[in-house]
């Protein structure tokens, strides 16, 4: 159980991992310890594709709390940090190992990791190939104040927007969960339609705004909100300044086309602006400042939420927001946007 905090800054991406399947097999049950041990299944190889080299600390992902108040918590003075672990997202496609994988990770999370700091918070992973063993992993653990969100990954079979997933995300409504929609997904999975990417550098960038914009447009024309008025959804390490440009093209081609979604009963964007937040890591800013400021004043200051990402590393973007936003906005981006988003007081 957490604790109550006093919130003046708050990190919403955090990446840690299991250093391997190892740790996560006091938390598995005797056949699954089995299936993993006997069967020398390990963590997936394309994870690593998450955390390159380059990427800053040697692209690695804290493996105890210690380490990442370390490197990261007491650094920044943060009073509260979501944990992201995206080490299911790679996993195989049998979806019985992914819910036992899914379970594991969340009970490691909160008993390694917020037991033993109070200043963190978990956002759980979910089985993608079972929904019903998502509801259920979420009925589980939706009542612990820890827990705060679910996480999901932008890369899927069908969008999140779906009809199919929408049990899933009634669940985390119903539990006052935030829905993080955050970088990657399986492997084998195109991230575009036109097929699959040839290039780490096509894939990324295809991952961060490609996809993150189709799961945002399937979530509002199916209308998503409109079902679930209480759902609150944070797009993570997925960027953000390409949102200006769909909202404006979304609002435009939905005057023509409402009847086919009448249960998008006004413009998209009053609807996204209600119901989605950014995390700040990565964000694409020119370098000239008054630039800079017409991008934010054109994306929304208030959408954005503060978020180190470590270990990655995105370049200036984040120095360029901190310099261009007032006081206030800049308080309300490194803390009380998410403080209140999350409902962390």
């Amino acid at each position: 159980m957490s604790a109550p905090v006093t919130v003046r800054g708050v990190d919403t991406d955090v990446h840690c991992a299991p250093a391997s399947l190892v740790d996560l097999l006091p938390y598995l049950d005797t056949y699954w310890r089995s299936y993993v041990s006997e069967g020398g299944v390990s963590l997936s190889p394309s994870q690593g594709g998450a955390y390159p080299p380059a990427i800053g600390l040697g692209g690695t992902p804290a493996h105890r709390h210690p380490e990442l108040d370390e490197r990261v918590l007491t650094p920044s003075g943060v009073d509260a940090a979501v944990l992201t672990c995206t080490t299911a997202f790679h996993t195989n496609r049998n979806p019985y190992y992914e819910a036992a994988l899914c379970r594991a990770v969340n009970d490691w999370l909160l008993a390694q990791w917020q037991a033993g700091d109070p200043r963190l918070r978990v956002a759980m992973v979910v089985p993608t190939l079972d929904t019903d063993a998502a509801v259920r992993e979420i009925e589980r653990l939706g009542p612990d104040p820890a827990v705060i969100a679910v996480l999901l990954p932008v890369r899927t079979d069908s969008p999140w927007g779906n009809v199919t997933h929408r049990r899933l995300l009634r669940a985390a409504a119903a539990h006052g969960l935030v829905v993080t929609l955050h970088a990657w997904g399986r492997g084998g999975q195109a991230p575009n339609a036109s097929g699959m990417t040839h290039s780490y550098l096509e894939d990324y960038l295809a991952n961060s705004q490609v996809v993150a914009q189709a799961q945002l447009t399937s979530l509002v024309t199916e209308g998503v909100f409109a079902e679930l008025p209480e759902l609150r959804v944070t797009v993570a390490e997925c960027g953000s300044t390409w949102l200006p440009t769909l909202l404006w093209r979304f609002d435009k081609d939905w005057k023509g086309v409402w009847r086919e979604v009448p249960w998008v009963d006004r413009p998209p964007s009053e609807i996204v602006r209600a119901h989605v937040r950014f995390t700040t890591a990565p964000i694409h800013l020119p370098p000239a400042p008054e630039q800079a400021r017409e991008v934010v004043d054109m994306l929304g200051p208030e959408l954005l939420m503060y978020a180190s990402d470590h270990p990655h590393e995105h370049g200036p973007g984040a120095e360029r927001l901190q310099a261009v936003l007032t006081p206030a906005e800049r308080d309300a981006v490194r803390g009380s946007t998410a403080t209140d988003w999350y409902r962390l007081s």
